[in-house]
């Protein structure tokens, strides 16, 4: 069964950090474009940040670039985002997902595409 779980999510205050892993089970991760998307209550869901199949490519969405920082780690399976100086506007849920581009697909990433597998979700709560 193919399956991503993320995790790592929780309250933190304002300036704080957190680093959410996302790790697959099921499938490979090594063909797969990986993005983390979030959503907040009463707003769309939006692309944060995305990483090409072999870590050479990164993409982020304006309002976190310089403050979150997208990482893999193929042989464990496992996508990462770290979060710093967090804001109140931060707070969301975030999702991993997996973009399946095939063993020659090792271009640049994009939020825009198809992602077919997605995990259940963590929420990220930033309050003091």
């Amino acid at each position: 069964q193919l399956q991503l779980v993320e995790s790592g999510g929780g309250l933190v205050q304002p300036g704080g950090s957190l680093r959410l892993p996302c790790t697959a089970s099921g499938f490979t991760l090594d063909y797969s474009n990986m993005g983390w998307f979030r959503q907040a209550p009463g707003k769309e869901r939006e692309g944060v940040s995305c990483i090409s199949s072999g870590g050479t490519y990164t993409k982020y969405a304006d309002s976190v670039k310089g403050r979150f920082t997208i990482s893999r780690d193929n042989a464990k399976k496992t996508v990462y985002l770290q979060m710093n100086s967090l804001k109140p506007e931060d707070t969301a849920v975030y999702y991993c997902a997996a973009a399946n581009v095939g063993p020659f697909g090792g271009g640049p990433c994009t939020l825009a595409g198809y992602f077919g597998s997605w995990g259940q979700g963590t929420q990220v709560t930033v309050s003091s």
